[in-house]
This record gives structure tokens, C-alpha cells and sequence, in this order.
């Protein structure tokens, strides 16, 4: 899988960073992560695993019936852990070019300007 990863893909690859979860856990985590600026659907999020685990990113942790329905865990495999450090420190370079012009236009627009011509 190519970076820059979209957003719900980093989003989905962090939430597992820290340890399994199950969909419903993972949507959770998304909301929480963004803010909630991103709302999955299942239908969503399960399409998004079944990519990220063909892809090798994420893998099935392990299985457990709760209230009789099939709960399926899903972990960070260690590419997928790879991927998302890369992706990390990719937007942790962009955040700080950002961040240097921003300060750099700030300081400008407090230097007073002189009025140029003839005297």
C-alpha cells in the first residue's frame, strides 16, 4: 500500500496501533481520533479491513461470540506498524514546513514596512 495513506486508512491503522479491537471498537476509536470529524459505517469499515488485511496491514487477532453474534478482533500487523510510522513521520515533516512558513509570514506581517520613493 503506496503513502500518503487517506485519512480513514491512517485513522483505522492508529486505532489498532495500541491494541486489538473489534469493528465496533474501531469506529469508536475513529470518532475519538478525528474528533469526531470522521463517522464509519460498518459497511465502510468492514470493506476497509477486508483491503488492509488483503494488503497485509492488519491481521485477524482472533475470534468470541458475544450475545450469540460473531466478534471478530483485528491487530497491527508489523508491515501495516511499518506503514504507519512511515505515514506518521511523512505528515510530521509536513506539519513542521507548515508550521516554520506560518511563524516565518507571522513575524513578517509584524515588521513595519518602510514607504518607498523619492524624498
Amino acid at each position: 500500500m503506496d503513502t500518503p495513506l487517506r485519512e480513514p486508512t491512517y485513522l483505522i491503522l492508529t486505532a489498532l496501533a495500541r491494541e486489538p479491537m473489534h469493528g465496533y471498537a474501531i469506529i469508536g476509536e475513529v470518532a475519538a481520533l478525528s474528533d469526531g470529524r470522521l463517522s464509519l459505517r460498518p459497511g465502510t469499515l468492514y470493506g476497509a479491513l477486508d483491503r488492509l488485511t488483503d494488503a497485509g496491514l492488519v491481521e485477524l487477532d482472533r475470534e468470541e461470540t458475544v450475545d450469540g453474534r460473531l466478534r471478530r478482533y483485528y491487530r497491527l500487523s508489523p508491515s501495516g506498524a511499518s506503514i504507519l510510522a512511515a505515514e506518521t513521520e511523512r505528515l510530521r515533516r509536513n506539519v513542521e514546513a507548515a508550521t516554520a512558513r506560518l511563524r516565518a509570514r507571522k513575524a513578517q506581517a509584524l515588521t513595519p514596512r518602510t514607504a518607498g520613493g523619492l524624498a
